[in-house]
């Protein structure tokens, strides 16, 4: 069991997996979506680490599984050396202080009934209902600053707000309690291009400000390298590469890692023009069925016949990368 201090959330082989409504009462092997399938890592304090990959791979599950806003069918998540899985409610409660999410839709995740205030105020009162009001309103303008919003905006609603403040405004809420932990689910997925980097520079200079360590779920692989510390790659609920962002931009190692940053464009014409894309063929597999072996066989370029027979092993090829292939 590692003792290192730097390492504030240690997920050791999280599972998850969600039951396929149907199949008739007494169906004793009823189908299940391998949502998250044996995923493990460290998260160290002050860091960010990028969670990449295609829609409906598992990211977002991950880290909602994590914060154990889903139960895990398996596996240990350590936020500083306790096992968040073992804990009952009232003791995950408490740990919830110190670990918050950012949510991807910030018109849904806003209660259109509630002012501003309110919501900000929310989770602040949840753990001190008796708190004085006087100190909550000026906690809430407080972060209402910290997020760039204006503190006088305390009494509108959230339909008043565009995309980007409302974001701002979820941003505030996530920071009420003073976090350790944020689980960005794509913060920035929702919003117009023109705002994104306005909310990416925020979450960057509140990380320095108040020693925040991130989990950054996204798509985006240009934003994730310009954000993440380190990143992991998911494919089919599995990570297949882990590795620092320079390290995998430049040295990616799985085909599937490949592919991806192929599809990313490069502003420099000649370079573009040059550059040769990797096309995979086929659809992802169903979760609920996912290939023997190595998942990605039925879309790899290079995959043979060990492919459909063994697992790939997880190793580190590199001092600090990883990558779970054969021929890697």
């Amino acid at each position: 069991m590692e003792t290192d201090n730097s390492v504030l959330l240690r997920v050791e082989n999280l599972v998850k997996y969600f039951p396929v409504s149907g199949g008739g009462l007494f169906n004793r092997n009823p189908e299940v979506v391998h949502a998250v399938d044996h995923v493990s890592f460290n998260l160290h304090r002050g860091e960010t680490l990028g969670l990449v990959g295609e829609s409906g791979c598992g990211k977002s599950t991950t880290g909602r599984t994590i914060l154990q806003l889903y139960r895990p069918t398996s596996g240990a998540v350590f936020m500083e050396g306790v096992d968040l899985v073992k804990l009952d409610s009232r003791a995950l409660r408490q740990m919830r202080r110190k670990m918050q999410m950012i949510f991807q839709d910030p018109y849904a995740s806003l209660n259109p009934r509630l002012t501003v205030g309110e919501i900000i105020a929310d989770p602040l009162l949840v753990y001190n209902p008796r708190q004085n009001r006087k100190l909550v309103e000026e906690e809430v303008g407080y972060l209402l600053n910290l997020v760039k919003l204006n503190p006088s905006y305390t009494n509108r609603y959230p339909h008043e707000f565009s995309g980007g403040q409302r974001q701002r405004i979820g941003v505030a809420r996530a920071l009420a309690l003073r976090p350790e932990l944020v689980v960005c689910d794509e913060p920035i997925s929702a919003l117009d291009v023109s705002i994104q980097a306005q909310v990416v520079n925020l979450l960057v200079e509140l990380q320095k400000q108040l020693n925040l360590t991130y989990l950054f779920i996204a798509h985006d692989l240009s934003m994730v390298r310009h954000v993440c510390d380190r990143v992991a790659v998911m494919y089919l609920g599995i990570i297949v590469e882990l590795a620092k962002s320079s390290e995998l931009y430049n040295h990616p190692l799985h085909p599937y890692t490949q592919a991806l940053l192929s599809s990313v464009p490069i502003p420099d014409p000649r370079v573009e023009e040059k550059r040769q894309r990797i096309i995979l063929k086929g659809e992802v597999p169903s979760p609920i069925h996912p290939p023997s072996g190595c998942r990605f066989r039925t879309r790899c370029p290079i995959a043979r016949e060990i492919c459909a027979e063994a697992v790939p092993e997880w190793r580190e090829l590199k001092p600090g990368h990883f990558v779970a292939c054969h021929f890697a």
